[in-house]
């Protein structure tokens, strides 16, 4: 072999050990983190359209090209965030090799916008980071808040669709389920105006709370007389009455002093009036929105009503159809020589009924249970009297929450349930 092509060999034998070594390096470099898949079950999070169906209680489970390092996969680097009111949702989180598994702590609401990110901060095995991204997904169904303690949607049954609040074995009388305000809505409870009425025990626990909101879709029926709605124990729990001209709405609630004691703190009116502290109306009063005709909302038409009552700020709330209707701030009672100081130090809701006025005990279509007899013998209270304030109409989608819900929350759930 002569010199040129011994040269020439040697040459090609360094190029192709360069080559071999500089594939070997490349083979032996650490992947990027990078995401493969995202899951809710069976529902992908990583499409090209957000997914709107996903449950309340999700599994969700984002699978990676490569291991990941279990001690970067923090909520500090993996947040689920609620779009509405921008506050970030506690979760579970447990890396197995390629894989996150994330749950929540508590049961999302349902038809709520949630966006799921992942930082920089996550990183490989091999110590290189993610790069970030997020993903959105909307709960399934019509818009809730989470942390209901009770729900009764009526769909052929009167029970608790979240809590342990079913009708009492004999509690049901003269109920029929008919179409509610939209298919969407499913069924309803219709009452007829003179002997319906659901009934459930241990009703104290509903209202033994520093916060409170009930909120419920009714349809009122012309009969002749007021409604009473709902009933606990008449005002030593809490009751919704609709007038019988429909021209107001209230509800009174007993509340826990300082003491342990109860006192009434009055009824919550709503009549349309406009009156504030401000222009001759009650010295408590902050917020009274004028309306006229008020018995146009409310006279045999789907109307939403959301009570609250906020113990930090000690203030009451009236909604109508989303809108805030009237305030009332506790505070200001002191200052009202009519009413006792106390209530302006109250500590909550509590349940302050006996037998045998009143039972312990909720109920839907009239004041209060069967079981108690107070108001027997007025021709408006006694529920054996077929022409008593017996609730005509239709009762949907009943909720209570031991929380104060917000005006953003209370309008978000008004118009995902509208007709």
């Amino acid at each position: 072999m002569n010199k040129k092509n011994v040269f020439f060999s040697l040459v090609l034998a360094v190029a192709v050990v360069a080559f071999t070594v500089s594939s070997c390096d490349k083979e032996d470099e650490p992947s990027p983190l990078k995401l493969v898949s995202l899951v809710a079950g069976d529902i992908d999070l990583n499409g090209a359209t957000s997914p709107n169906t996903v449950p309340v209680e999700p599994t969700i489970v984002a699978t990676f090209n490569t291991d990941i390092d279990a001690a970067t996969a923090t909520t500090a680097n993996i947040i689920m965030n609620q779009e509405y009111n921008d506050t970030d949702i506690a979760i579970n989180i447990a890396v197995s090799g390629k894989t996150i598994t994330i749950t929540t702590t508590e049961p999302l609401g349902n038809g709520t916008l949630f966006e799921l990110s992942f930082s920089s901060g996550l990183m490989s095995s091999e110590k290189l980071a993610n790069t970030a991204f997020a993903r959105t997904f909307t709960t399934i169904g019509t818009f809730v808040p989470a942390g209901s303690v009770a729900y009764w949607n009526f769909e052929d049954n009167a029970n608790d669709q979240v809590g342990s609040w079913n009708p009492k074995s004999d509690g049901i009388v003269a109920i029929s389920y008919v179409a509610s305000r939209k298919t969407a809505a499913g069924k309803a409870a219709e009452f007829n105006g003179t002997t319906s009425i659901i009934e459930y025990a241990n009703g104290d626990a509903l209202v033994d709370t520093e916060d409170f909101t009930m909120s419920l879709w009714v349809k009122a029926m012309e009969v002749g007389h007021g409604h009473f709605v709902v009933g606990l124990g008449a005002f030593f729990g809490f009751q919704l009455e609709i007038a019988g001209s429909f021209k107001e709405f209230k509800m009174p609630v007993m509340f826990e002093l300082e003491d342990g004691s109860t006192a009434t703190g009055g009824d919550l009116v709503y009549n349309g009036d406009g009156k504030t502290k401000d222009n001759g109306g009650y010295v408590g009063t902050t917020f009274n929105k004028e309306n006229a005709a008020l018995d146009a909302s409310l006279k045999e038409k789907w109307a939403h009503i959301t009570y609250v009552y906020n113990n930090e700020t000690r203030q009451r709330s009236f909604y109508l159809n989303g809108e805030l209707v009237k305030n009332q701030d506790h505070n200001l009672f002191a200052t009202d020589a009519g009413v006792p100081e106390i209530i302006s130090k109250s500590v909550g809701l509590k349940y302050g009924g006996s037998e045998p006025d009143v039972k312990n005990e909720l109920a839907f279509g009239f004041i209060q249970s069967r079981g108690g007899v107070m108001w027997d013998n007025e021709p408006w209270g006694g529920y054996d009297k077929p022409d008593a304030n017996h609730f005509k109409g239709m009762l949907d989608d009943v909720r209570i929450f031991h929380k104060p819900l917000t005006a953003t929350e209370i309008g978000l759930m008004y118009n995902s349930e509208k007709p």
